[in-house]
């Protein structure tokens, strides 16, 4: 199946290897060096391998082998998915089984859309820039010369020079450094990717970075003014790392680094092999974190080591993730815990559905993406709507005691592989085929959990225990007259943890708008303006714009300017721009702060505020 966010011709020829280098230029704000590939042809008479670009400006191409320069045509722009750089291969590596290596010279933009430069004056340190990438879903086309589809897997080198005392990290394993040998005032770093992954997980930084040892493979990085809190932070990853290999299988990835990135850094994590990218909104000192980590974790079985072969199938990834993220919660902090994530995530999904439209065709897990960015379609949808799929086969077969062999051995039969998903249900049947003969599977309506838009057909029964006392409270509040206001008390929440607090935001998010003097009450009582959690302050602000509470609207205004993690900047963004007062406001606040913001980002919001 062709990837319908590709240009590439991924299907007659392929790229095994990638070997970059590359000079970081923060004066110019570009990467600039080469990328050389080793080429398969797939099928006979192939003249051309076509790589995706975007914004790139190619330089030259060359076979290695004689160093003589090969034919090239950059195409024109097919918006949104870049430029096809057409390549014409050597004579003797166009027949099927043939191979050869390319290496493409050529410079990134300043305005690349991989990558974002931030100035010294954007970092915790004030005196360094700092470089960071993300590539998912199609921006590594903005980085390097690649077929950027998760359907081709590559390993990569790559040799990375930076200015003194700047560090360079990348996804993959360190190999050393040493002085630059072009320039003395620089370092270069070298690493090596074994483990062959798709381009968009390519991931490189460049800052003032420090690290801390948490235990034998892991490390945390970020600058120094946090890499001592960052460390402290992380202490359980090690027993989320085994209880995942208890799930499973081993470990192949080597070394599990994180870096906790500066604010703008445009999502929780990003599941980067032997490096996860985390966004510093993190450091709360609660679950939220551990829920993040765990994640990440996950995905170095699920995405990374076994991968959906196109985007329209990212629920692949996402929605066995948050199932197993969810697995090493209930393992670690028991049952209850897995529920709670469980409920909180159907929240969520429906926020998703009535944000897009119930009958949006981008809410099918398996949406249709012929013409359409990933990033436009990106929602709870394949994380949530995926794992209640995957929760309610659960159940169906008999409990997690029938259901995680087949998860460890899904991940054994596809690792190193990309698959759809009529390529996973085969499997599925296959794995149950004695259920499937008693007809313990007629009851699946598969049409209506892969193809059709909305919410799930089925709602599991989760357990609501550590739900019951914020669903009291939410609907104390949403039934209390102006009258009796009284009833509340700080004590209200004394006893919820930070996750339980969210949670009774999040209900009364569900219920009709409060009125402003309900809002003022509870925030004398419960102190909510000022609590620093991320999760609690952004389920707030929301709730007092949804009150038309101009109270929140410069903290609103603050939280989307000082940090970039979408899942709060859009949907604050979105109400921000709904509530008339706030409205020109909002609009000022987003073209001022637009050139500091992560580029995906950027986009996004400026299509949620109707901004061409």
């Amino acid at each position: 199946m062709a990837d319908p966010c590709s240009l590439s011709n991924s299907q007659a020829c392929k790229t095994t290897n990638i070997s970059l280098h590359l000079v970081v230029d923060f004066d110019k704000k570009v990467l600039r060096g080469s990328a050389t590939l080793d080429v398969e042809v797939l099928e006979e008479r192939v003249e051309h391998v076509v790589l995706d670009t975007r914004d790139l400006t190619i330089h030259g191409v060359e076979d290695t082998s004689t160093g003589q320069p090969l034919q090239f045509l950059l195409k024109d722009q097919m918006a949104p998915f870049g430029s096809p750089l057409q390549i014409s291969l050597p004579a003797n590596c166009q027949a099927k089984g043939s191979k050869c290596q390319v290496k493409v010279s050529y410079e990134t933009a300043p305005s690349s859309s991989a990558l974002q430069w931030l100035s010294p004056q954007q970092t915790a340190g004030k005196q360094h820039p700092y470089l960071f990438s993300q590539c998912q879903a199609i921006h590594a086309r903005s980085m390097l010369p690649c077929q950027d589809t998760p359907s081709t897997k590559i390993t990569y080198q790559a040799q990375v020079s930076v200015p003194k005392p700047l560090v360079a990290l990348m996804s993959a394993q360190r190999c050393g450094e040493e002085p630059d040998p072009a320039d003395q005032t620089r370092t270069l770093y070298k690493f090596d990717q074994k483990v062959a992954m798709p381009t968009y997980l390519i991931a490189i930084v460049a800052g003032a970075l420090e690290s801390r040892d948490i235990d034998h493979r892991t490390k945390v990085w970020s600058e120094k003014e946090l890499v001592d809190k960052c460390a402290h932070e992380f202490a359980e990853t090690e027993t989320m790392l085994k209880t995942a290999e208890d799930l499973l299988g081993p470990y192949v990835w080597g070394q599990y680094d994180l870096l906790v990135l500066p604010p703008s850094f445009p999502y929780g994590g990003m599941e980067n092999p032997c490096l996860t990218f985390v966004t510093p909104t993190l450091l709360a000192g609660d679950r939220s974190l551990a829920n993040v980590v765990a994640h990440e974790i996950s995905h170095s079985w699920t995405g990374n080591l076994v991968t959906n072969k196109t985007w329209e199938h990212f629920w692949l990834n996402e929605g066995h993730t948050v199932f197993v993220e969810r697995k090493i919660a209930g393992r670690m902090h028991g049952e209850q815990t897995r529920q709670f994530g469980a409920l909180g995530g159907w929240k969520d999904l429906y926020h998703s559905v009535q944000t897009f439209g119930e009958t949006n065709r981008l809410t099918d897990l398996v949406p249709r993406l012929e013409g359409v960015d990933p990033d436009d379609a990106f929602s709870s949808v394949p994380y949530e709507k995926g794992f209640t799929l995957l929760y309610y086969l659960e159940e169906l077969v008999g409990g997690p005691e029938k259901f995680e062999p087949f998860l460890r051995k899904y991940i054994e039969t596809f690792k190193y592989n990309c698959l759809d998903t009529e390529e996973w249900k085969a499997f599925l049947l296959d794995y149950f085929k004695k259920e499937v003969s008693e007809g313990l599977f007629d009851k699946v309506d598969w049409k209506a959990w892969l193809h059709t838009p909305g919410m799930p057909p089925v709602k599991p029964s989760y357990d609501t225990t550590l739900a019951d006392a914020c669903s009291k409270l939410c609907q104390r509040w949403s039934q209390a007259t102006l009258d009796n206001l009284d009833q509340f008390s700080a004590q209200d929440l004394e006893c919820m943890s930070p996750g339980q607090k969210t949670e009774f935001l999040a209900q009364l998010l569900l219920e009709a708008p409060l009125s402003i003097q309900h809002i003022e009450k509870m925030d004398q009582l419960y102190g909510m303006s000022a609590n620093n959690n991320s999760e609690i302050k952004f389920r707030w602000l929301r709730l007092g714009i949804r009150a038309q509470w101009e109270g929140a609207v410069d903290p609103a205004l603050e939280m989307v300017t000082v940090q970039g993690r979408m899942k709060f900047v859009r949907p604050l963004y979105r109400d921000l721009y709904g509530f008339d007062k706030a409205r020109e406001k909002t609009l000022e606040t987003f073209k001022q702060n637009r050139p500091f913001m992560h580029s995906t980002t950027a986009s996004l919001v400026a299509k949620d505020l109707n901004i061409q």
